[in-house]
Order: C-alpha cells, then structure tokens, then sequence
C-alpha cells in the first residue's frame, strides 16, 4: 500500500515539508492508545537469533535508523515500533544552527535516490539531551556528533568534545561525523593528521570515564584507496571502537534524472540506489584491511532486503537505513530481518 498509494501522494509534496508532516503524525499517533502496540504487530520481528553483540553492546536486530531522520531525538519512542534494531540520532552540533537555505533537500524518483544539503541543521546538542532523558524505550541510540559551521577547523575538537560530554549520560555509543558534504571544510577533517587528532582525543574522552563508551568514525564513499588505508591505519592506531560506511556522495555519475535537472539542483550529498555498489565495495575494502573482528556498521543505498544481505556478507556487522525507509516505508526493516532470518 505504501509504494502504490501512499508514497505518490506523499511524493507530491515539498521533501522538507513532507518530513516534518510525518513527524508530526508518528508524534501525535503515539498518543492514542493501542497505537504503537498496533505499529509494533505491523513491523516489528522479534527472535533470539537476529540479537547482534557488537563493541560490548547488545542490539535486538542488526537493522538501525541512520543519523538525519531523527536528528534532534524526537521520535525515539515512535521509531522503536516500526522495527529497528538501534536509532541513530543527529548529526547534532554544540549550538544549534539553521542549518543552509532552502531548498535543501530533493527527491531523484528516476535513480530512487535523494540529494540534500541540510548542513547540520539541528536544535543544538542541549535540546536533544533534554529529550532523550525523557525517552521510555530501551532501544540502543547513537549520538553522531560534529561541529557548528561557524567553528574554524582548528577548533572544531572542541564542538565534538562538548557533544561528546553533554551526550554521554545518555546514548549508547558515539559517530564522530567529519564526512559530510554540506558544512564546509568538514570533510577537510579526513585527512590524516586532523583525524587522527580528533579521533584520539575523543576516544581519550571516552576512556577517562567510568564507563567508556564506544566511539567510532563515519567515512565518505568518496574517499581513494590511499585515503582508506589512511583511515584504517587511524583507525587502528587510535583504537577506534568502529567504522560506519558510508555517508552521502558527493559524485553524480550514472544517474537516470536528467542533466539539466541535477545541475539545478546543485551542491549536495546524494544518497539511496546510485550509491549501493559504492557503500558495499567500500565495506568490502575495509574489513579486508581491518580483519574479520573490527566492527563495521554498513550503510549507503540499502533499498532491499538483498541489498542489505549484500553488506552484511561484504563484511558489515550491522546495517542502516534512510534513503531506502524514505522510498520503501515502515516495512523495510522487517524485510530485511526477515530475509537475514531465513539465512
């Protein structure tokens, strides 16, 4: 019913707008009784068997929501009825910021993809803290975590280091987030001297506390072999509990939609179907070089079930989804749970 007649109604509508009506509905659905417990016989797959113990962690399933759906923790009670295994908020900034101009964000139907440049807009670290002391489910929540637009890069350890301390009492594991195309510089943060600062200094962080907890980096699709090994040498050298692959792309090759309508659009990540074969023989590169134990979280263009079967077995331990929650609904998790149960 989704992909027939929900999903082109929806389609009709401005993206940005279309997000925050869904949001406001899941919100005001979770308040009428029996709502979630119907949400929760609809998408969600319970069994032992899809239970995953990742850097000390127990997830129910190996399906998580990525960071940019909920970014400010406002629907992690409604989320845990449609069937994922952990939700991933942000990416949240120490202050909050608007975020670039709209239009910002565009949908490519042809390609089944999507192109945003939202850059970080989100209500500030502080705002989801507050929410997420609130929350009633237990389900596992990562902070992904960057810096403001307005920070220097020469500065910009000390935005992820007040999320990281504001965000500790109550999320599960941390994304240390250099590699999104839509603030700028950021991604300057990938090359190896910087990154190699930063992720040692929050995984510092993490280690002078009671309880450590795990920290780990999400990588851009766009990156060269050199680069990787780059990455995965840090990665070692600085005991980086983990590695996310991969965020939004910055190319445009192969696309359906025509020439003209992607040079309009201009600037932006895109995400969703053009970038599945990417994400996956980026995975496929990493736990080559890192071994068969280094956790690997795979996401980028899982629109099926067999897409998301194709990064487990090119090395992730866990995969999530956006792009593909967008175009295929609130079922997508529980079909791909229920195709990694039957194998």
């Amino acid at each position: 019913m989704y992909q027939y007649l929900i999903r082109p109604l929806l389609f009709l509508f401005d993206p940005e707008k279309i997000h925050h009506f869904i949001f406001a509905f899941l919100k005001f659905s979770g308040k009428i009784p029996g709502a979630k417990s119907l949400l929760r016989f609809l998408y969600v797959t319970e069994s032992p068997l899809l239970a995953r113990e990742l850097f000390g962690i127990r997830f129910k399933n190996p399906v998580g929501l990525a960071a940019g759906f909920d970014k400010d923790a406002k629907l992690i009670d409604e989320l845990d009825c449609l069937g994922f295994g952990f939700i991933e908020i942000g990416t949240l900034t120490p202050r909050p910021q608007p975020g670039n101009e709209k239009p910002r964000l565009f949908r490519l139907p042809k390609d089944r993809a999507l192109i945003n440049r939202m850059g970080f807009n989100n209500e500030g670290v502080l705002a989801a803290a507050e929410r997420l002391k609130r929350r009633k489910s237990s389900i596992v929540v990562g902070g992904n975590i960057g810096k403001n637009k307005i920070t220097p890069n020469e500065k910009a350890v000390d935005d992820y280091n007040d999320c990281f301390e504001v965000l500790y009492p109550y999320v599960d594991y941390f994304v240390v987030n250099v590699s999104s195309p839509n603030t700028p510089g950021l991604r300057e943060l990938q090359e190896k001297e910087p990154l190699k600062k930063l992720m040692a200094h929050v995984k510092q962080r993490s280690n002078k506390k009671e309880k450590p907890k795990p920290v780990l980096l999400k990588i851009a699709p766009d990156l060269t072999t050199s680069q990787l090994d780059d990455i995965v040498e840090i990665l070692i050298e600085t005991k980086t509990d983990g590695v996310i692959a991969t965020n939004t792309t910055i190319s445009r090759d192969g696309l359906a939609t025509d020439a003209k309508t992607i040079s309009a659009i201009g600037n932006g990540g895109l995400s969703g179907q053009p970038l599945t074969k990417k994400s996956t023989e980026v995975i496929s590169y990493l736990r080559s070089k890192l071994g068969k134990n280094y956790p690997i979280i795979g996401v980028g263009g899982i629109m099926t079930a067999a897409d998301a079967a194709d990064k487990l077995k090119a090395g992730a331990d866990l995969v999530q989804v956006y792009t593909g929650f967008i175009y295929e609904g609130p079922g997508l998790a529980k079909k791909i749970l229920r195709a990694v149960r039957l194998h």
